[in-house]
């Protein structure tokens, strides 16, 4: 197939076109390049520098003129927790209204399957026990999340108009780096704790901070379902053979079902890289729900999906290689 992925130059959508290329796909990128890196766009796939909201840009590119676009898989979005509860009007615009022109361009272009990169922000501060489900009620706690179930809503109602049938799939914590070492995650000014804690590793951060120590968990730090990001763009793959062969439109969690602390993910780096991560203790951020994990039964059974790379230790330890190639041998970032 012909596939436009969207945000294809960022950390999930890069490893995903990685894959998409491997699996034969022709791939369009759009990226705007505010947080992507052109470097991270994979061999054979063909970038095109803009943004998801150009409604001119985006009806040029679904026209069919240069090659028709069988399905959309959309990664673009702004994802910082904490900077959308500081500036939700920014989080609205850029990942709720530019996905409704995406949306809507994919339709008059004829696409008939779409992939949607959601989260599991959607379901907020889960009540009861773990792990959340794919029926639990959506509640989120900050904007980035409630953005995100605002598209996954909004995509349920095309369908009945439009017939655009999508899988939706809602993501955990996406970590770790390609084990070849092409490609990992270089965002900048990132605040995903495995990342954090590789930098401070090799030395490109002097500190970590924990974000609150508080939480009703066994040892007081947010938990959080880690799953490595070859396996979570494994699952999109799946996801585009599903709608292929006539699917319905779905929506799967992509986690490993099960939970890890800041202090274990601390740990861990700290065993794979042999070295101590100085940290220190500071207020708990707004939005941060203390603990959640996927049910991945769901995308199992339907899907067919298996986390190759589930091992905390293995998705730290690629993580922690990817930040080592980043850095020259004077510990300066080349």
């Amino acid at each position: 197939m012909t596939l436009l992925v969207t945000g294809g130059a960022g950390y999930i959508g890069s490893h995903t076109t990685y894959q998409l290329i491997e699996a034969g796909h022709r791939v369009i990128v759009l990226d705007n390049l505010s947080t992507g890196f052109r470097t991270a766009v994979a061999a054979g796939a063909r970038l095109v520098e803009g943004d998801v909201g150009d409604m001119s840009m985006l009806t040029r590119l679904f026209d069919g003129r240069d090659e028709k676009i069988d399905a959309v898989l959309h990664f673009a979005a702004l994802t910082e927790v904490a900077e959308s509860v500081e500036k939700p009007l920014k989080y609205y615009q850029n990942n709720v209204v530019n996905s409704i022109a995406l949306i809507e361009a994919a339709v008059k272009g004829g696409v008939k399957n779409f992939v949607f990169s959601s989260t599991a922000a959607v379901y907020g501060e889960p009540p009861g026990s773990q792990p959340m489900l794919e029926t639990t009620p959506l509640a989120p706690i900050n904007p980035y999340g409630a953005g995100k179930a605002m598209v996954e809503r909004i995509l349920t109602d095309a369908e009945k108009g439009t017939g655009l049938r999508s899988v939706i799939l809602r993501y955990f914590n996406a970590a770790g780096a390609r084990p070849d070492g092409q490609i990992g995650q270089s965002t900048p000014r990132a605040t995903h704790l495995i990342k954090v804690a590789c930098e401070a590793a090799v030395g490109r951060r002097e500190k970590l901070t924990i974000f609150g120590d508080n939480y009703p968990t066994p040892d007081g730090t947010c938990m959080r379902d880690y799953i490595h990001v070859d396996d979570l763009a494994s699952a999109h793959l799946l996801a585009l053979e599903y709608l292929g062969a006539g699917g319905k439109s779905e929506i799967f969690n992509v986690g490993n079902s099960r939970q890890h602390s800041v202090l274990e993910v601390l740990s861990a780096v700290e065993k794979v890289s042999g070295k101590s991560i100085r940290s220190e203790r500071g207020p708990r951020r707004p939005g941060d729900p203390s603990s959640i994990a996927a049910s991945n039964e769901k995308i199992r059974r339907l899907l067919g999906w298996r986390a190759k790379n589930e091992d905390l230790e293995f998705i730290c330890k690629t993580a922690y290689a990817w930040e080592l190639s980043q850095v020259n041998s004077a510990g300066e970032v080349q």
